[in-house]
């Protein structure tokens, strides 16, 4: 008999991991009824009846109607997401093309840093006693 309380108990924490993370991944539009922190706590407090709630009443499916733990999405319906974006900023084209139209401010804020940056090590240079360096030839970009 403890054997099966031990399972049940399993179950019914498996069951709460898996509405948690179904409530925490759902996107706003989908979660019916309660607010997402309503939820979340339900299915803290209440693990069983949390987690069964969640999946018949919380959430929707992209026709509108309840969603439950063994309806599969249609073959047909949408998704309800929203149209793919880029995983990574260098996958961005927009990002990309921005980053290519540097304006000629940047290039004179560039030059000035650089500048700064030579000035003060020779500063330190000559702090330490050593020779100071020739300058470097100009790179292009």
């Amino acid at each position: 008999m403890a054997r099966l309380y031990v399972l049940l108990f399993v179950v019914q924490i498996v069951l709460a991991v898996c509405a948690l993370i179904s409530c925490l991944s759902a996107e706003e539009g989908e979660i019916r009824a309660l607010p997402r922190v309503a939820w979340v706590l339900i299915i803290l407090f209440f693990p069983l009846v949390g987690s069964i709630a969640w999946f018949v009443a919380g959430r929707q499916t992209s026709d509108g109607r309840p969603r439950t733990p063994w309806q599969a999405p249609s073959a047909g319906a949408p998704t309800g997401r929203k149209k793919s974006r880029p995983l990574a900023p260098d996958d961005d084209p927009e990002f990309l093309r921005s980053i290519d139209e540097r304006s000629p401010q940047d290039d004179e804020l560039f030059r000035r840093w650089e500048d700064d940056l030579r000035r003060r090590e020779d500063d330190l240079r000559r702090r330490e006693g050593d020779p100071p360096r020739e300058e470097d030839p100009p790179r292009s970009r």
